[in-house]
């Protein structure tokens, strides 16, 4: 469903499509948000490369850097759809957030120095942001910053990291004033991953695959020159970075509907049964609905009238959709359900229950649902708490 598509927006995603076909690093094995094999780096870096190259990441980047900023709005949508329906590696790491932050509020020596390494793939970036006790809650973080002199000391930990362990650089969120209010006194960090007293732990999960991690700081030196936005701005910093980041639903959009079709491909079987179609019938309504969310999103974008809960609202709804394509998948295998990668019986090697158990994580991930929930009363509907 494209509400506002153009012949012009059209031949620019024909333009994307052939490029993925040529250019992308093979299939995606996993469901999700993952990280890499190690041994698949430098290929998906190269890949991220390719994408900055050929003007179809950071399209609203000065011209300076390689944007475009007389690009149609949703032309970033548009790529995250067409990566997301060759089921292939999306760009990796964070560094498209990192360069949201960068562009509003980094000094023009963070630009020069930060944005072409970015655009080269020559850093990956990760997102600092949750912690044990701060993570829906992120204003409660506890990671300190102390200014010495021209530098900061961090001491502190994160955790549900991405991409930690391939990461160069994070784009950290600290508290440099432990006597304001919580939403104050923090500010935002180019920081080096490689510097001493970062230890990056990766997490194993359930799925058996190692996606996020655990980062320690124990004294972390970072030039003050390397505050993005000023010292105890880094809440605004985070908030409008993380404006920007809307592509994704479209990417997951797409996702869902190729969910959908293996589905009704992995039914037909039992087709006949009127339990059965629906079922697939209020999944595939469902995920229509989705699609009409995420048509409403872009033109909301395009005509920059987004609502508060707009994020929210779309986040909860399409991963409580895909927790239960995912069930519904397993439910039709029967005991096959139980066979998971690389038991020769398991159906398409065992992806349903990788993304079964992966399901939970959209749930929570980006802010869990029941605190979404919470926002969408209070600014949504304006409802007390």
């Amino acid at each position: 469903m494209r509400l506002e598509s153009t012949p012009e927006l059209e031949a620019f995603r024909d333009r994307v499509r052939e490029f993925v076909a040529e250019h992308a690093p093979g299939t995606k094995a996993h469901a999700g948000v993952r990280a890499p094999d190690p041994s698949l780096m430098p290929e998906i870096r190269a890949w991220t490369a390719r994408l900055y190259g050929a003007g179809l990441l950071g399209i609203d980047w000065p011209a300076r850097y390689g944007g475009r900023p007389d690009a149609h709005p949703l032309e970033p949508f548009v790529v995250a759809e067409e990566i997301a329906r060759a089921r292939t590696w999306p760009p990796v790491g964070a560094g498209t957030l990192a360069a949201a932050a960068l562009l509003e509020f980094g000094t023009e020596e963070q630009l020069a120095r930060f944005l072409p390494r970015i655009r080269d793939c020559a850093d990956v970036w990760c997102q600092l942001f949750s912690e044990p006790d701060a993570g829906s809650d992120l204003a409660a973080l506890r990671t300190r910053a102390r200014r010495v002199g021209d530098e900061f000391v961090v001491d502190g930990q994160k955790v549900w990291t991405t991409n930690g362990h391939h990461a160069d650089r994070g784009y950290l969120l600290a508290r440099t004033d432990p006597d304001a209010s919580k939403h104050r006194g923090i500010t935002a960090f180019a920081l080096d991953m490689r510097a001493p007293g970062v230890t990056v732990r990766p997490l194993r999960e359930i799925t058996g695959t190692t996606d996020f991690n655990e980062v320690y700081l124990d004294g972390v030196r970072i030039p003050a020159t390397d505050a993005i936005g000023g010292e105890n701005e880094g809440w605004r910093v985070a908030m409008r970075s993380l404006g920007h980041e809307r592509s994704g639903v479209a990417a997951r959009g797409v996702e869902l509907f190729a969910m959908l079709d293996e589905l009704i491909a992995l039914a037909e079987p039992v087709m006949e049964d009127s339990a059965t179609r629906q079922a697939l019938g209020e999944l595939a309504t469902r995920t229509h609905v989705n699609a009409a969310m995420v048509a409403l999103a872009q033109s909301r974008v395009l005509h920059r009238t987004e609502g508060p809960a707009d994020a929210a609202l779309g986040k909860i709804f399409f991963s409580e959709l895909n927790h239960d394509l995912t069930v519904y998948g397993l439910r039709l295998q029967g005991t096959s359900g139980l066979l998971v990668e690389g038991d020769p019986g398991a159906v398409a090697n065992g992806w349903w229950q990788d993304a079964y158990l992966y399901s939970r994580a959209y749930t929570i991930a980006g802010g869990a649902n029941e605190i979404l929930r919470t926002q969408i009363a209070e600014r949504g509907l304006g409802l007390p708490r």
